[in-house]
């Protein structure tokens, strides 16, 4: 089941505060990004957030689970609809995600 378009739209509106989140559609599925490293994957209409030690710091007995068959495990976001829990667990994780790979120069 890919994600809806109404569950995207709601995610991205609740942490419109952050301002530089960009959106990026992988087959159905989407990765959030937040200052230009990858901070969220949502995929089945479930809200993942990289598996950092802010992370779980924040958000204690969160269930871990992967995004999609084969990928790492993350931690599921149950309180999506709180716009400053959201908009705090991005800020809260942001130092520890890691940094984007560089792109290879063709």
């Amino acid at each position: 089941m890919a994600t809806s378009k109404d569950y995207i739209s709601f995610i991205t509106e609740q942490l419109s505060a952050l301002g530089d989140i960009k959106v990026r559609q992988m087959m159905g599925e989407y990765i959030i990004y937040f200052r230009g490293k990858i901070a969220a994957y949502v995929c089945d209409n479930r809200l993942l957030v990289k598996l950092v030690p802010a992370a779980e710091k924040y958000l204690p007995g969160a269930r871990h689970e992967p995004p999609y068959d084969g990928a790492k495990n993350m931690l599921l976001v149950e309180e999506f609809d709180n716009p400053d829990f959201l908009t705090g667990l991005f800020e809260a994780i942001y130092d520890e995600l890691p940094a984007p790979k560089p792109k290879k120069k063709k």
